[in-house]
């Protein structure tokens, strides 16, 4: 990959093990920063002086201002971030891991509630998804409460009826008595680009995406940039 002198293409990846997955898969197109690697360093940006890149971690829900501002070129981060933040960013690649879904919750007596389309109180950190699913596509009239901890309380104390919220192996629902009742739609990681970015270093952006495509389609194809 040819880069612009003194222009760098940075990275915002979602701390944790979105960014473990997303080195990875950089390392097999030829991307590397041997810096992250290094897991005493205090460091909060990760340079590659050869390639000319960046790369720094965020919490997942600030990955998205990172790149919509234009303090990150690209991002990865979780699709359940981008529908509840509706950031203007171009989403450009899903790259198939860390897989979930968003889903509404409770106990299985919640079920006619969602049937028969009652007046119910739902507690979600998503309350953007939540409204939106249940205003625009269930037509039902939903009163919504934002929180920021664990929402399976919600329905245990008796402050909503239901839950929206994201569901891996649904063991934690099983564990306080509740259960999926219906699923709202997939999560995955995606990759995000900003809008400048894509125009002003399309060449760039775009051969990674293309790199990273394939080695999705074919992991045993994956060449080096």
């Amino acid at each position: 990959m040819i880069m612009k002198e003194n222009r760098y293409l940075t990275f915002a990846l979602t701390k944790g093990r979105l960014a473990g997955k997303t080195l990875s898969l950089l390392e097999q197109i030829g991307i590397d920063c041997e810096q992250t690697k290094d897991r005493d360093s205090r460091k909060l940006v990760f340079v590659n002086e050869a390639l000319k890149l960046k790369f720094f971690l965020a919490k997942g829900p600030d990955v998205p201002t990172y790149v919509e501002y234009g303090a990150a070129d690209i991002g990865v981060v979780g699709k359940d971030e981008l529908l509840e933040q509706g950031r203007r960013v171009y989403e450009v690649l899903d790259l198939g891991f860390g897989r979930c879904r968003m889903c509404v919750c409770g106990p299985a007596d919640a079920k006619k509630l969602l049937r028969h389309h009652e007046m119910i109180r739902v507690a979600s950190k998503y309350p953007v998804i939540a409204k939106d699913y249940f205003y625009n596509k269930k037509h039902q009239t939903v009163d919504i409460i934002k929180l920021n901890g664990s929402v399976e309380l919600g329905p245990i104390v008796g402050l909503s009826d239901v839950i929206v919220d994201i569901v891996e192996t649904g063991s934690t629902l099983k564990e306080n008595g509740l259960e999926v009742l219906e699923e709202i739609c997939p999560l995955s990681a995606r990759m995000i680009v900003n809008r400048v970015s894509m125009q002003m270093e399309y060449e760039k952006i775009q051969e990674i995406i293309l790199k990273l495509r394939h080695l999705l389609e074919d992991p045993k194809g994956g060449e080096a940039i």
